[in-house]
């Protein structure tokens, strides 16, 4: 359904001929051209290479507040997220705070439940947070868009240190930033900080950074004894890539490092017992790993039960024990799978019975909004995902909360801001969304009991406005043909130790090929025999996992390189993402 148009990525000559001038090696080269890099300086993943935290709006004084607290031995209250970027800053923000001289009786946190207190510093969540005895909170991941909760906070005495990274709050079409003591957010008004792509663990991270030169200025310690930040940076890879933040070249040094930390065996126990529970060889980290298999583990604890679950895995230091909590994780993210299997099947079977309207002509609307009130709250984003991906649709999926509203989470395809949707429906609709907050891709809502048909026929109507046909038509941007040479275990190890991700795509190839055979292996996935390179070509192997329809031959492949190691031998295999017609 909705086959791409395959487009070859434009490679600028004479950036990869500077790139390899510098070392970079041909292949590597282009690619790297052809996503933007200009000269290997952007690719020089050393921490000195990092922005500096001065460039944060708001960090100084961050610093200080957290400064004074550690002097007076003020009692500081993390208030997380439940998400994998909310847990990883949790702990960032724990593990560095004692790194920098916080008493274990001075650190403590707290994590919303999803179902309970939904998202943010909610007045709710500031009384949860009391019989903790806090003098201070300290927001990751999250506050930005926590006005009623900042000012609870503070009329009770407390103070509040927000650290956040989503978009602001927008009331009667103007920005407005929650009354915190202090408040650390790229996308704050007047931030000039030059990566505005951090995720909250990110954040956290340089606000640590932040404090240790204010408690250097204060005579704590000197630069030649002052604590080292690095050990954190495998939980801010993990939440970094896990929140698909965009990869620009400050997140890839940050990523890059962490990466590096696994590889060496240096890891947080929990990150290790993660890789152990998931079956995956942290010698090899990858990015791939740390969104597909470490950060599902983690977010599952947040959907379908107590992220208090994966905070703990993280801060665990006795490597049994992390495993144990790790493979309680792991059965947790089993059950969220089988949960969203059944909801994607009841998903589709809704949306084929949309596409029968004689009105769309088989094809989906222009925007997607379904409701099934035995949807689980937890995996309605990931269902949301599945069917934009599917249909190359905005979509958005709801289930009914446990105060009968309806909680929805949406994601969106290029072209449609989401969260600035949401606002122009809630002006067009007053009525109709209780709350709503987000980015551009991914956004999350709350509607009435009532509301999901007026919801939805809004949605309709913005999206019917916004999108053309161009936008509706999904396109794969591809690296073209991968010469013969390139077809080495070598090149696959070559290309896993880099850090790709979000804006920063991992290499995605494209060859006309003759298909020798076809069959169903586990009755949904695609095994393949295909020659390369024309009747004398070579022949490889192929797969495209859950998909079940024959393809046609000679047929345009885009496909990524996998290792496939069997009894101690090397194959090379073409992991399938889309086919067209030759």
């Amino acid at each position: 359904m909705n086959t791409p148009s395959l487009l070859t990525r434009e490679v600028p000559p004479r950036a990869a001929w500077a790139l390899q001038e510098a070392g970079v090696s041909p292949l590597l080269a282009q690619l790297f051209a052809a996503r933007g890099v200009r000269s290997a300086d952007e690719l020089d993943a050393g921490l000195a290479k990092l922005l500096p935290p001065e460039g944060l709006k708001g960090i100084g004084e961050a610093a200080r507040l957290l400064a004074d607290a550690l002097s007076r031995g003020a009692r500081v209250c993390i208030v997380a997220d439940y998400d994998c970027d909310g847990a990883t800053a949790c702990t960032v923000a724990l593990r560095g705070l004692a790194l920098l001289g916080f008493q274990p009786q001075q650190l403590c946190y707290v994590v919303p439940d999803r179902a309970i207190h939904g998202y943010g510093l909610t007045p709710a969540i500031v009384d949860l947070a009391l019989p903790l005895q806090p003098q201070l909170l300290m927001t990751v991941d999250n506050g930005i868009a926590s006005l009623a909760g900042v000012a609870h906070a503070r009329s009770l005495g407390l103070q509040v240190l927000v650290t956040d990274h989503h978009l602001p709050a927008l009331v009667d079409d103007r920005t407005e930033l929650p009354q915190a003591d202090a408040l650390v957010n790229p996308s704050q008004p007047g931030c000039e900080f030059e990566s505005k792509n951090l995720a909250g663990v990110g954040v956290a991270f340089y606000v640590l950074l932040a404090l240790r030169s204010e408690l250097r200025a204060r005579g704590r310690f000197d630069a030649a004894s002052q604590p080292k930040l690095d050990g954190l940076l495998d939980l801010v890879a993990l939440g970094t890539v896990a929140d698909v933040v965009k990869l620009d070249a400050n997140n890839r040094r940050l990523v890059a490092q962490g990466l590096k930390r696994m590889r060496a065996g240096r890891a947080q126990a929990g990150i290790a017992a993660l890789f152990t529970a998931a079956g995956r060889d942290i010698s090899r980290a990858n990015a791939f790993d740390l969104g597909f298999a470490l950060g599902p583990r983690i977010n599952a604890a947040g959907r379908l039960s107590d992220m208090t679950l994966g905070i703990e895995c993280l801060l665990c230091d006795e490597p049994s024990r992390a495993l144990e909590l790790a493979r309680q994780l792991d059965a947790i993210n089993r059950e969220r799978r089988e949960i969203e299997a059944e909801m994607r099947e009841q998903a589709e079977f809704k949306l084929e019975q949309l596409m029968q309207d004689p009105r769309l002509q088989g094809e989906a609307p222009p925007a997607l909004a379904l409701f099934e009130p035995e949807f689980h709250e937890g995996v309605v984003g990931i269902i949301a995902s599945r069917l934009k991906d599917r249909v190359h649709r905005p979509s958005f999926v709801f289930a009914r909360g446990a105060d009968g509203q309806l909680k929805g989470s949406g994601r969106s395809i290029a072209g449609f801001h989401l969260r600035d949707a949401l606002d122009l429906i809630s002006k067009r609709y007053p009525q109709v969304l209780k709350k709503f907050g987000g980015h551009a891709m991914a956004a999350g809502c709350t509607l009435a009991d009532d509301g999901f048909e007026t919801f939805d026929q809004a949605l309709q109507e913005v999206a019917r406005e916004w999108l053309d046909a161009a936008a509706l038509t999904r396109t794969l941007r591809t690296d073209g043909p991968l010469a013969p040479e390139h077809f080495t275990p070598e090149t696959v190890r070559e290309l896993e130790s880099q850090v790709w991700g979000q804006a920063f795509e991992a290499p995605l190839f494209c060859d006309t090929v003759e298909i020798i055979s076809q069959r169903l292996v586990a009755e949904k996935h695609l095994k393949l025999r295909v020659r390369q390179g024309g009747p004398k070509g070579v022949l490889r192997d192929a797969i495209w996992f859950g998909h079940i329809e024959t393809l046609p031959s000679p047929a345009r492949l885009a496909y990524r390189l996998s290792l496939d190691t069997y009894q101690g031998q090397e194959r090379i295999q073409m992991i399938v993402e889309a086919c067209t017609s030759a």
